[in-house]
């Protein structure tokens, strides 16, 4: 008797452990709260207790003989960062080469000057400026006045949900020359990246420090390093948002040089493009010549009857040429490895 009632259980204490049971719990296992889950809709991104995703910020100025721009800029950029009310932030200014007082206003203006003992060019100067870097963001900004520090606070609204965010002339900002080519070079990017591109030359953005530091490396060292950063987290995958401000007029002489920076400009379009969408660049050719070879094997039936060498060369061109672009696409998707890691943010 006695031993019955010790294996038959009360009915209270019955009835309380069916309630854990049912609820997924056991006595004295309850499970500890886990960390909270980025709101949804917020992609590669953690919200943090203020909601805020740009917190701690580093401002890349490169700046070349810009002593009648630089202290008006500094002012204009100072009060923005402090109304902006960021947890950290720091503005670098990259001297490549001044030979006036650029470097000397700069650290009267309060920014930490990193100097090139010559100039090594405007896109080493911002590679330069993005090692430097401490802030989870970047922003890069010419040290020539046209880019007003007021349109960084749009800026860094779209950057809350985007990965990087270029402030867009919307085709203007220059000579009728420069514009036109300018056009022309967004056009071309749209088509390899597969995106509208309205302004693909501006060096006027907002980008993830992480993201800009691993793509560091295939940034030249001239003007259009600006193409390069946009083609390649475009074609990486990564969100770019472009964001429509006024630019404001220079003063002092552009270092840009229409024709040989232009020329550059095209070639790293076709370098960008070669190393994240090959099949844009080899798939039309293979197309093209396949096409011409055909036209002239009709062509050579209708007027000799027989099927010519040139024919076959063109034929056996087309599938070479689409036979590298599916083993270039290949290597692509390998490189991507190494650029597209989530860290988070």
């Amino acid at each position: 008797m006695s031993a019955d009632l010790h294996l038959r259980p009360v009915a209270p204490q019955r009835e309380s452990l069916c309630a854990l049971m049912a609820v997924g719990e056991r006595p004295g296992l309850r499970p500890e709260p886990g960390p909270k889950r980025p709101a949804a809709g917020v992609v590669g991104a953690v919200v943090t207790p203020t909601g805020r995703r740009v917190k701690r910020l580093s401002v890349v100025v490169p700046a070349r003989n810009e002593a009648s721009n630089l202290a008006g800029l500094l002012a204009e950029l100072a009060q923005v960062l402090e109304q902006a009310a960021l947890e950290f932030h720091e503005v670098i200014v990259v001297d490549d080469g001044s030979t006036d007082a650029t470097p000397a206003i700069a650290m009267e203006c309060g920014a930490r000057v990193v100097r090139h003992a010559e100039s090594l060019g405007n896109g080493a100067a911002v590679k330069r400026g993005i090692r430097e870097a401490v802030g989870d963001w970047i922003v890069l900004l010419d040290g020539d006045g046209q880019h007003p520090p007021a349109a960084l606070r749009g800026l860094l609204e779209l950057a809350e949900r985007h990965d990087m965010v270029v402030g867009s002339r919307g085709g203007r900002g220059g000579s009728r020359h420069r514009n036109l080519a300018n056009r022309i070079y967004s056009r071309f990017a749209s088509y390899v990246s597969g995106r509208r591109i309205p302004d693909l030359t501006s060096g006027y953005r907002v980008v993830r420090a992480d993201v800009a530091k691993d793509l560091v490396w295939l940034l030249p060292n001239t003007f259009s390093y600006p193409t390069t950063i946009t083609m390649s987290m475009l074609r990486g995958g990564w969100s770019v948002a472009f964001a429509p401000f006024q630019v404001r007029e220079r003063r002092g002489k552009s270092h840009i040089r229409l024709f040989a920076d232009g020329s550059r400009f095209f070639l790293i379009i076709l370098r960008i493009a070669t190393m994240f969408a090959p099949l844009r660049v080899f798939l039309p050719a293979s197309l093209a010549l396949g096409a011409l070879g055909l036209a002239w094997y009709v062509y050579t039936l209708c007027t000799e009857g027989r099927f010519t060498n040139m024919a076959v060369l063109l034929f056996t061109q087309a599938g070479l040429l689409f036979a590298l672009g599916l083993i270039a696409e290949q290597i692509a998707a390998l490189r991507f490895q190494g650029l597209s890691r989530d860290h988070g943010r």
